[in-house]
């Protein structure tokens, strides 16, 4: 895990950071979510006191078309009464949201008495609204008139019963509105967490499967400097040179999640020279001109682990020299990279490991299904790697930032 330790108190800054933004963002959805709330219970507060004023003029006209008997109490005083109303909506349907439903045994009973205190509260409004605007409006007979429960004992009861029932319902309603809304906040907002954890699931993942070609390669290298030191000093010492250039663009390689095909078909070819200094006299290389490849983007270290392949089982089982080539070939919106090597006449062909399930799964991970990976012999004694993916011209400006930063 090269470079794990210099990165530690960056990684712990920015996750800080992400903690305090991910903290701040939350606040935000609350707030959001409350504002729309109340948008949406204005609204239907609105509604209701509207289709109650319709409601009421249509009835009276329907009772008394000559307009002579005050049957229903005034609009102005209905309107003032759903006014009063409006703030003890808002704080009931609020204390309901805040103590819930479960357990049931010990909330639904505070639901209800939440409901009846607002229902109940409805007649008593009327009666203040129609006093605070001086509704001195006579009546021919006490019964004639509705919703007026201080017009006579007998018909008290049962108006209020009526009254109570009609708001009941309207809360019930609003509070159902409400919940829904909330729900579907919650539901949203778990959907966007979701979202949010599997990208830094996928981002660290990828950072992970990066981190596992480092010491896999180190590893090789150092056993190839090992064979140059008892009898070659110097080239030894060129070769250790030529390592800590190829670790420093493995850390910066592994710090970016794309980069230039140019950029990686040269680090390939640092790899492979390495490599080709142990095995002067069995190892060939054929890599493209760099002015002859497509102007694309590839994964960063998405050939290193083919190349590996090809160097490691190139080699093993036999003494014949080996050729190693890279290839790239682009059309209008497909990227084609092929890494062939040969292999001995009695070597069965087949292989598989860590280094093709990273690219495979880094593969999926980037592009779903349509970046691919087949690995196969492609003819008698010649193993080819086959890197499938969609053709990446202009990368976001942060990946190409962090790539020629490098």
């Amino acid at each position: 895990m090269i470079g794990s330790l210099d990165q530690a108190p960056e990684a712990a800054v920015q996750a800080a950071l992400a903690q305090a933004t991910g903290k701040t963002a939350a606040r935000d959805l609350a707030r959001e979510g409350t504002l729309v709330q109340l948008g949406v219970l204005t609204a239907f507060w609105i509604y209701v006191t509207v289709s109650n004023l319709l409601y009421a003029h249509n009835m009276s006209l329907s009772l008394d078309p000559g307009g002579r008997q005050h049957l229903f109490a005034a609009w102005p005083a209905r309107s003032l009464q759903h006014l009063l109303l409006y703030p003890v909506l808002l704080l009931c349907v609020e204390l309901s949201l805040r103590i819930g439903w479960r357990p049931w045994p010990q909330r639904v009973p505070l639901q209800a008495v939440l409901a009846l205190v607002f229902a109940l509260l409805a007649s008593p409004l009327l009666g203040v609204s129609e006093h605070l605007l001086g509704d001195s409006m006579q009546l021919s007979q006490p019964d004639d008139r509705m919703n007026m429960p201080w017009q006579g004992p007998q018909s008290e009861l049962p108006l209020r019963i009526a009254s109570a029932t009609n708001f009941l319902l309207t809360y019930g309603f609003a509070l159902a509105l409400v919940s829904g809304f909330s729900l579907y906040q919650r539901f949203r907002d778990s959907e966007l967490r979701r979202a949010a954890l599997e990208r830094a699931w996928n981002a660290a993942r990828l950072a992970a499967l990066r981190m596992q070609l480092s010491p896999h390669t180190l590893f090789n290298l150092l056993h190839t400097i090992r064979g140059q030191i008892a009898w070659d000093p110097d080239a030894a010492q060129h070769m250790i040179v030529q390592l800590g250039d190829l670790l420093r663009r493995l850390l910066a390689a592994g710090e970016v999640e794309f980069t230039p095909l140019a950029s990686e078909i040269e680090f390939a070819g640092l790899y492979l020279g390495l490599q080709q200094q142990r095995f002067a006299d069995r190892l060939t290389l054929s890599l493209p001109d760099p002015l002859t490849l497509p102007g694309a983007w590839v994964p960063s270290l998405i050939l290193q682990p083919l190349i590996e392949n090809a160097v490691v089982h190139g080699l093993a089982g036999h003494s014949d020299p080996v050729t190693i080539s890279i290839e790239a070939q682009s059309d209008a919106r497909q990227l084609r990279v092929v890494v062939r090597n040969t292999y001995g006449p009695d070597i069965a062909a087949g292989r598989s490991g860590i280094g093709l399930r990273n690219v495979r799964e880094r593969l999926a991970v980037h592009f779903g299904g349509t970046g691919t990976l087949r690995a196969q012999a492609e003819q008698p004694g010649v193993w080819a790697a086959v890197v499938q993916l969609p053709l990446l011209r202009e990368p976001t400006a942060a990946t190409a930032t962090a790539s020629v930063a490098t």
